[in-house]
């Protein structure tokens, strides 16, 4: 269940509420003019994180852009051939 907290003590207290968040996992409801208005909680995360070892074959697998990026959509390609081997298991994130 979320702990209420008005939107002025969110503000005076927004670095606690942070390390709360984050470190405990706590949800908050901000409450402004005695109505709820926001939600402040811990951030979802993916099963999968993403590693550097990846970015070459994410880069190699992007749609294709269209005529009016074709000359960004080279730059992906350029960057991706020359992503340097990385180790599959280590976040980038």
């Amino acid at each position: 269940m979320a702990k209420s907290i008005t939107a002025t003590d969110a503000v005076r207290r927004f670095s606690d509420l942070l390390n709360t968040i984050k470190f405990k996992g706590v949800r908050y409801t901000i409450i402004r003019g005695g109505k709820a208005v926001a939600t402040l909680g811990p951030a979802t995360t993916s099963a999968h994180h993403t590693t550097l070892g990846e970015l070459q074959d994410l880069l190699t697998k992007l749609p294709s852009l269209g005529d009016e990026t074709a000359a960004f959509e080279q730059d992906l390609k350029n960057i991706a051939k020359t992503q340097p081997i990385l180790p599959k298991g280590r976040r980038w994130a």
